[in-house]
């Protein structure tokens, strides 16, 4: 455990960092910090746990909208988002926009360069909720047209199973006990004619049932 002592004019309070040891040469007396993190209260004694901080210059990790991402051993969240900072400069304005022009305009989407930044470094929330919905709609989009293409292919590759003609739905028709509307039987043929076609397909009836 790391604890600094922090005065901003008004109280003391104490700063508490846990497994961060390099932190010990980090801060310098009498130097001003931001320091943004969960404040609690117990009696008298304040204490602000695991906070980010800059310099007084800096807005690194303060006074803006700052990711959270998950980590991994030994990786803190100041390391990694310097990691993803660096990389969003080698990628900005580099990315071959995937949507087309016509989807974008029609649907009001951020292009690509500008929703990878802002999902990650926006200016505001309204940036940031705009730049989620652009690559969650191109996501739902993607896995439609996957969807489409391993459809169209099953359609145009694989072959059904071709019922013989010289079966008829009436013989059985003609055996209900009841009598079947106009639509119902129009439908049934249209089922018959599907059903002796070798292009494979999923068919659902779906009707009301009366008890009279």
């Amino acid at each position: 455990m790391y604890k600094l002592l922090i005065i901003d004019g008004t109280c003391k309070a104490e700063a508490i960092w846990f497994n961060q040891t390099y932190l010990k040469t980090q801060f310098k007396a009498g130097q001003q910090y931001k320091l943004y993190g969960k404040i609690k209260k117990v009696g008298t004694k304040i204490t602000i746990n695991s906070p980010v901080f800059d310099s007084i210059e800096s807005e690194r990790n303060t006074g803006k909208i700052i990711p959270i991402y998950p980590l991994t051993y030994n990786l803190t969240q100041n390391v990694l988002r310097k990691i993803m900072e660096n990389g969003l400069k080698e990628l900005e304005g580099n990315m071959e926009e995937t949507l087309p022009k016509y989807l974008l305009e029609e649907y009001n989407l951020q292009d690509i360069n500008m929703a990878i930044k802002n999902v990650h470094l926006p200016k505001d929330f309204s940036q940031m909720e705009k730049a989620r919905y652009r690559l969650v709609f191109e996501e739902l989009l993607s896995v439609q047209l996957a969807l489409l293409e391993l459809k169209n292919n099953y359609m145009s590759k694989i072959e059904g199973i071709e019922f013989s003609k010289e079966a008829h739905i009436s013989d059985i028709v003609d055996k209900l006990p009841f009598r079947l509307t106009k639509a119902q039987l129009r439908v049934l043929e249209e089922i018959d004619n599907n059903m002796e076609s070798k292009k494979p397909m999923n068919r659902l009836l779906q009707g009301d049932v009366r008890v009279g």
